[in-house]
């Protein structure tokens, strides 16, 4: 059975449509992935805007191969957040080490670091890079090219380049910011983790991608459990994009206490409180995608309501630590832009416009 699920795969993706068709989903994937978590963000400001290209490489590359692998596997989100995870791994703890190394910026004794981890830094980094860096922008992608939605986008030599490139982007990634940046920049000397370390973080990668390969796929919402009669109605899109704001915004600003933004509190109250935080949508997301009729206008308000969080949980980072006035206005103009565009696509996704969604559904309770 899986060697015939595979094959129709391959034949989709071999007859799949030339030119733009067929590479738009690619390049705006690619651009999308570091875009909404970085520039939008504002993690990658004006000022340093250079650095978009290594994040194209990995970010935009990783994103990509882990779409192509959870539709070859015919897996959902689930096990997109899983890779995202392993992905995230990969950034914090291999290529720039951000998880490990100490914090520039946090003084002598930052905040949330224990036994060579910056604990507080880490589970903000899992958290959004997983969903910011994967889960939105390749639901965003399928949204803008629903035709090519259930392709695999890339072919064997495809997916060994973006192999490659991504491979490449974590060296230069891992070279500029461990070997020069806190050097040249903070004045601080190269930091390179235990091998241990690194070991252990291979491990996780690993045991992340093997769960996600075993989830089960998907089912049909004639699929449900025996029992469970499935709701008839879908979430109301605007709540859909009010809790993922709700939620999303202070996580997207919780990486603050890491560099001691709130020394007092205890540790194991701070991380007790940020997997509540997260689990809490992650828990409504699996009920509402598995007991309901999850479609195109849900879709665009989960990634409506997650890039609304991430450009204002960054305005507080700006105001929290600090920017240049061209940052400032480089951002204030990009998430205008950014949010006025999806409103556009909002009102012309065929069948899916939020607002007429959110009224007829609204009626009917």
């Amino acid at each position: 059975m899986s060697t015939q699920v595979d094959g129709r795969l391959d034949e989709m993706n071999t007859t799949a449509p030339s030119g733009w068709a067929r590479n738009g989903p690619i390049v705006t994937l690619l651009l999308l992935a570091p875009v909404i978590s970085e520039v939008l963000y504002g993690a990658t400001r004006t000022s340093t805007i250079l650095v978009l290209l290594p994040e194209i490489m990995t970010w935009g590359c990783g994103a990509l191969i882990i779409r192509y692998w959870v539709r070859r596997w015919r897996r959902g989100w689930p096990s997109m957040l899983l890779l995202g995870l392993a992905l995230a791994v990969a950034e914090e703890c291999i290529m720039q080490q951000t998880s490990f190394a100490p914090l520039i910026g946090a003084g002598l004794q930052p905040y949330g670091r224990a036994l060579g981890v910056n604990w507080v830094y880490l589970l903000w980094a899992l958290g959004y890079e997983s969903v910011w860096v994967v889960l939105v922008p390749v639901q965003f992608t399928e949204l803008l090219f629903p035709g090519q939605a259930r392709r695999l986008w890339l072919r064997t030599r495809g997916m060994l380049i973006a192999v490659a490139v991504f491979v490449f982007g974590g060296v230069v990634a891992w070279y500029s910011w461990t070997q020069m940046a806190r050097v040249q920049m903070f004045h601080m000397p190269p930091y390179s983790p235990p091998a241990l370390y690194v070991l252990g973080a291979l491990a996780v990668i690993l045991l992340l991608i093997l769960a996600a390969r075993r989830l089960p796929a998907p089912r049909h919402l004639s699929d449900s459990e025996p029992g469970h009669a499935p709701n008839p109605h879908p979430p109301n899109p605007w709540l859909v994009a009010a809790l993922l704001c709700l939620f999303g915004s202070p996580w997207t600003a919780f990486v603050l206490i890491a560099y001691g933004t709130f020394p007092q509190i205890p540790l194991g109250w701070v991380l007790t409180a940020a997997l509540a935080w997260a689990a809490l949508p992650l828990l409504l997301m699996i009920r509402w995608t598995r007991k309901s009729m999850w479609g195109d206008p849900q879709r665009y308000a989960m990634v409506f309501g997650a890039v609304l969080a991430c450009t204002l949980g960054g305005f507080v980072l700006f105001k929290v630590s600090g920017a240049l006035p061209i940052d400032w206005i480089g951002k204030s103009i990009l998430n205008a832009a950014f949010m006025a565009w999806l409103v556009l696509l909002g009102r012309k996704l065929p069948s899916s416009d939020l607002i007429g969604n959110a009224a007829e559904t609204m009626g009917t309770e």
